[in-house]
């Protein structure tokens, strides 16, 4: 089983030796990992990855070589998973049960009410539809049912209905090395590109050079400088939640534009541009942008790219404190009008299959935004994305 572990990591590119893999057997006979599968995982990874941007990939290994196996200990008692008593509190409604339940108001009005009920409750709860719990019918907080409210304490989305999102989530960077599924997002990308001579002469003009020389009547090198593309692109990629499932899809493209465009930039954002991007979603929560300073320090010939399902509550694009993850002090679309005011060659790629948009409010207000330039994530939809950026 461990064989089978060194040589997947070893496949998938990461610089793993067998010194590792027998610190790793002597770490394990010395009992390091106590018959537990999430201390055997911490163990590996820090015997395995010596650099944090390959996390993502080991995890990859780890969950595809282990899936489905449990370390038990010898001794016959065991503890219920913690997951799975949570579980056991989430709230289940028929699809009738759940047209019963009338929605509080408007996004003014179940903000307001939040906040009265922070003010009033001294005790956790659990069902009813009144305060913040768990198992209820109440717009506020998690396991639960509610057409629209604020999910709080709850690892991650059940029916999609939540406004906003009150807890900390932890995103992982896109792997810019990710081999391509297909060659042909590069294709595509190819198309975009602009060739301009930049920097010093250190190439061989052999037409000048025969020019010069014929003219002269000696030898006369001529040196020019190498031929780069000049197209200089800003992507923003959207992460987390909704987008876990693109993950892949989105590496293949970030992988292809790195190795297309020399003038590439990005950051990550989450669901609808704001005041700040980040870098590293390590260190989204302590290391941020502002979103003012990008648009001063990239001029106006950059090309943007927005990659995201632009899926979301519509408070999210219109309202101030729309957010999920924070209070924003002004709305998403105040953040998009800026940026297509600036930036006249700007595309949004979305994963979502096309058919799906017109369910979609949000995405409505967002391919608006964009002056309809959004476009699918495949094939088809980046060929039209680079037209509209030439």
């Amino acid at each position: 089983m461990f064989v089978k572990f060194f040589y997947a990591l070893k496949e998938s590119g990461l610089p793993v030796s067998i010194k590792e893999y027998l610190t790793l057997m002597e770490a394990l006979k010395a009992g390091c990992s106590n018959y537990s599968v999430d201390d055997f995982y911490y163990l590996s990874r820090s015997v395995f990855v010596k650099d944090e941007t390959k996390l993502d990939k080991f995890d990859r290994v780890f969950g595809k070589t282990f899936e489905g196996i449990e370390f038990i200990a010898d001794d016959e008692t065991a503890e219920i998973p913690e997951e799975w008593l949570k579980k056991m509190a989430e709230l289940y409604l028929t699809p009738e049960e759940m047209e019963e339940i009338q929605s509080l108001g408007d996004w003014d009005e179940i903000m307001e009410t939040l906040k009265k009920r922070l003010e009033e409750q001294e005790k956790r709860h659990q069902g009813g539809n009144k305060w913040i719990g768990t198992a209820g019918k109440s717009p506020f907080g998690a396991y639960g049912y509610n057409p629209e409210g604020v999910r709080i304490g709850q690892k991650e989305g059940r029916h999609g209905r939540a406004f906003k999102v009150w807890d900390k989530r932890e995103y992982k960077n896109l792997d810019d090395s990710v081999e391509l599924g297909t060659r042909n997002i590069k294709v595509a990308l190819k198309k975009l590109r602009q060739f301009a001579r930049q920097g010093e002469a250190s190439e061989l003009d052999l037409d000048g050079t025969i020019r010069s020389t014929a003219h002269n009547g000696f030898l006369d090198i001529k040196m020019v400088p190498e031929r780069h593309n000049a197209v200089k692109v800003l992507i923003f990629f959207d992460v987390g939640g909704s987008m876990d499932p693109y993950i892949k899809l989105c590496e293949e493209l970030f992988s292809a534009a790195r190795t297309e465009f020399k003038h590439l930039e990005f950051f990550y954002f989450h669901n609808c541009l704001y005041e700040r991007v980040w870098k590293d979603n390590v260190r989204r929560h302590n290391e941020t942008t502002p979103t003012m300073d990008v648009l001063h320090k990239y001029p106006h010939d950059y090309k943007i790219i927005f990659v995201g399902d632009a899926s979301m509550s519509p408070y999210e694009i219109t309202y101030p404190g729309g957010s999920v993850e924070h209070w924003n002090e002004e709305a998403g679309d105040v953040w998009m009008k800026r940026v297509t005011n600036i930036y006249q060659k700007a595309v949004w790629l979305n994963p979502v299959p096309e058919e799906h948009w017109q369910y979609s409010q949000s995405i409505q207000l967002l391919k608006e935004l964009m002056d309809n330039r959004m476009y699918p994530l495949n094939l088809g939809g980046i060929d039209q994305a680079v037209k509209a950026l030439r």
